[in-house]
């Protein structure tokens, strides 16, 4: 397995693809029209910083994690920090190869209100099949984002350069926010098919008993089960249900903490522990928490 290659600033990013000198230290904007892009199969990458790239061609092979990215022709693809890309396939240049790549380091936004909401932004998060197809016209207007950032590097700083940066930064991420909500719309089918199968992976963790042995299930087994990311089965299933990933895996454990209430004379630690949970009173807090009432209230109630 070949060593990943660390990418620590902005500088070494322009390095790594021959492209110079930066214009500013913490975000760096390339052509990649411009970059002969031969990257050797096998190659792992790792960014210390957030990374948005638009590609008009397909690239076959490329890992997020473990899984393959779904890359393809008029895709973005946008990347959190500490994240380690691999290249399964050689990358060679074409005539025809353009796009752009936007990578900003975190100390960019440190201390501004966009460093605040920054983890909002959970597309960063996405692994798995799921970069974001654009239409032409999405294409134009991440584009006129990518330009004003670009036309402002190129202007010689001063106090309003951080300013006008970021804000036209925080444009561009909230534009990817909402074709990121329309992609779910648009995969209205699929995505039905998936809170389907999240719902039967419940019934059917509870049904066999096995909670007790291994613990709750979590929001990263269900994400496995079904190929996609955590954050992105979290929003999937926000946009389609109105409930994410966790309150889903709790309204399973309650309906089914409430039968074993009513059919079972077992107390409430044994009740938790066969759910389990580690600690009864947790137990006990969530149950009010989504009923209103203690397992030993709703057993007398009813």
């Amino acid at each position: 397995m070949k060593p990943i290659i660390n990418l620590n600033s902005i500088s070494d990013i322009n390095k790594f693809v021959q492209q110079g000198a930066v214009n500013h230290p913490l975000i760096a904007i390339i052509d990649f029209s411009k970059v002969d892009e031969y990257v050797e199969e096998g190659t792992r990458i790792c960014c210390d910083f957030y990374s948005i790239m638009f590609k008009n061609y397909c690239i076959n092979g490329l890992k997020y994690g473990r899984q393959n990215y779904d890359f393809q022709e008029g895709s973005l693809i946008c990347i959190a920090p500490k994240q380690v890309l691999t290249m399964d396939t050689e990358i060679e240049k074409r005539d025809d190869m353009m796009g752009w790549g936007l990578f900003f380091h975190p100390d960019l936004v440190r201390n501004t209100s966009l460093g605040t909401k920054i983890k909002e932004y959970s597309f960063f998060s996405y692994e798995t099949s799921e970069a974001l197809h654009l239409s032409e016209k999405e294409k134009q207007i991440l584009y006129d984002c990518v330009i004003k950032i670009q036309n402002e590097l190129l202007e010689n700083i001063d106090s309003h350069s951080q300013n006008l940066i970021v804000s036209n930064l925080e444009v561009l991420l909230n534009y990817c926010s909402r074709y990121y909500g329309r992609q779910f719309i648009t995969r209205k089918s699929t995505n039905k098919d998936i809170v389907t199968k999240i719902e039967s992976l419940l019934k059917e963790y509870f049904d066999s008993k096995i909670e007790n042995k291994t613990g709750l299930p979590t929001v990263k087994y269900l994400a496995e089960e079904v190929h996609l990311s955590p954050n992105y089965l979290t929003d999937l299933l926000k946009k389609e249900t109105g409930m994410n990933a966790q309150d889903h895996i709790h309204y399973f454990l309650i309906e089914e903490a409430k039968n074993i209430l009513l059919s079972t004379n077992n107390s409430v630690g044994e009740i938790a522990y066969n759910l389990g949970f580690e600690y009864p009173q947790y137990f006990s807090k969530l149950f009010k928490l989504k009923t209103g009432h203690t397992p030993k209230e709703y057993r007398n109630l009813n």
